[in-house]
C-alpha cells in the first residue's frame, strides 16, 4: 500500500481528522500531510492537527480536536442531550483547573474550570449532528453543572431542562444525588427535584 492510500485510510478511520503523530505512528512521512493540504484534501487547523473539508464544518469536533482537554458542558451539553430546544450561540466547555482557557475565551467560548478530581465525573462521548464523537458529560452531571452555575445560566433554559430531565426514562436519580453530594449542591437539587417529581 502506498503512502497516499495509507493516509486516506487513516483519515477515513478517524472521521476526517488526522494528527501528525498518527501519521508518524503509521509510518507515513509528514510531507504527505503537506501534499494533501496543497491538493485541498486536508486543512491544517492547528499545529499537528489536520481535518478534511467535510470535518471542518463540524465546529464542535474541530474545537475539541484543537483543545483535547475540553469537555462540552452546561448549555451545550443540554443541547446534546436534547434537554433544550435552543441551539447554542456559543459553545460552553469545562476544562480542568490549571488548563489555560484564554484562547477559548478569546474565540467566544464560555469556559468553566473544575478541580481535576471532578473533571472526569460523568464524562461520556456523544455524537455531533455530523455523526462524529465528542466528549461531553452525562445527563446527571449536566443537570448538576447548570444548577451549580445557575447565576450564569438563563432561568428559562434551566427550568425547561429540569422539567425535561424529570420526564426522561433514562434518568438516574441515584447518580444525580451522588454527583450532587460531590459538588455540594445536594440540598438545592432535592428542592428542585421535589417540585418536579
Amino acid at each position: 500500500m502506498d503512502y497516499k492510500t495509507k493516509l486516506e485510510q487513516l483519515i477515513t478511520e478517524n472521521n476526517g481528522l488526522v494528527l501528525t503523530k498518527m501519521a508518524d505512528q503509521a509510518g507515513i512521512p509528514r510531507q504527505y500531510l503537506s501534499l494533501f493540504v496543497k491538493e485541498g484534501k486536508l486543512e491544517r487547523v492547528a499545529q499537528g492537527i489536520y481535518l478534511t473539508v467535510e470535518a471542518f464544518e463540524d465546529e464542535m469536533y474541530c474545537l475539541q480536536a484543537r483543545n483535547t482537554r475540553v469537555v462540552f458542558s452546561h448549555e451545550t451539553a443540554l443541547f446534546l442531550h436534547e434537554l433544550t430546544d435552543r441551539d447554542p450561540i456559543h459553545f460552553t466547555v469545562t476544562i480542568p483547573a490549571g488548563y489555560n482557557g484564554t484562547n477559548l475565551r478569546e474565540a467566544g467560548t464560555k469556559v468553566f474550570s473544575v478541580k481535576s478530581e471532578l473533571y472526569g465525573l460523568g464524562l461520556i462521548e456523544s455524537e455531533t449532528q455530523f455523526g462524529r464523537m465528542i466528549k461531553t458529560y452525562d445527563l446527571e452531571r449536566t443537570i448538576c453543572d447548570i444548577v451549580r452555575s445557575r447565576s450564569q445560566v438563563d432561568v428559562g433554559i434551566m427550568t425547561d431542562a429540569l422539567k425535561k430531565y424529570s420526564n426522561r426514562n433514562d434518568k438516574s436519580i441515584s447518580n444525580l444525588m451522588i454527583y450532587g453530594e460531590k459538588f455540594g449542591i445536594m440540598k438545592l437539587l432535592k428542592q428542585y427535584m421535589e417540585v418536579l417529581l
